[in-house]
């Protein structure tokens, strides 16, 4: 049962960091338009999910708007696992969005104005000056949020997902079997963070000797 639920966190973690990094992204980019519009979707975006906690917006998705939706569309449902994935995708996305600001903003407006006074456009000033730099500054702050991920994903249990705590609990409330499997559940956890702190060093390692 805790592999199946391991099996489950894995996915969904992997899953919102990967649609949490686009999103990321292009909140980001909607952040620093010349547009009034898109620069206050982007705000509020990042103000609401910041602004609220995670179980809340779970239980948004996974009871509230079907509900809604369901006066427009009659037996709307969503499982679990799909309402998991858009709620943690959406929290990680807030959150990259504001790294990849700063990211951003910490590279020197000198480089954007040489590569913009040698012809380049907006556009590939952004992707081949800006971005390359703001990524690198950036690892150490995505790799937490990573690691934040993973572990909010331990949340979702209270909409029904079938992740490792979820059936830690269905496992315990059979057997009442608290010790071993909190054990057995706290070291799976500490592993999956072992190995993004583990990547997050390597890659660290290998831009430094790239700078050297």
């Amino acid at each position: 049962m805790l592999m199946v639920g391991l099996k489950n966190t894995i996915l969904i973690s992997l899953l919102a960091i990967l649609i949490g990094l686009f999103v990321g992204l292009i909140t980001c980019f909607l952040g620093r338009s010349r547009f009034v519009v898109p620069r206050a979707i982007a705000a509020a975006y990042v103000w609401c999910i910041r602004g609220t906690p995670m179980i809340v917006q779970a239980f948004l998705v996974f009871f509230a708007f079907p509900q809604v939706i369901q006066m427009f569309v009659s037996g709307f449902k969503i499982d679990p696992f799909t309402a998991g994935l858009i709620t943690l995708s959406l929290n990680a996305g807030a959150y990259m969005s504001e790294i990849f600001r700063g990211g951003i903003a910490a590279v020197s407006i000198g480089q954007i104005e040489a590569a913009r006074s040698l012809g380049l456009s907006q556009m590939r000033t952004m992707l081949k000056i800006v971005l390359p730099q703001a990524f690198k500054i950036c690892i150490p702050s995505l790799v937490n949020q990573f690691i934040i991920t993973v572990k909010d994903s331990s949340i979702l249990s209270v909409i029904g997902l079938a992740d490792i705590v979820n059936q830690a609990k269905v496992y315990v409330g059979s057997t009442y079997q608290f010790f071993p499997t909190y054990i057995t559940v706290a070291a799976y956890y500490l592993v999956m963070i072992s190995v993004l702190m583990v990547i997050s060093k390597l890659i660290e390692k290998k831009l430094n000797y790239e700078k050297k």
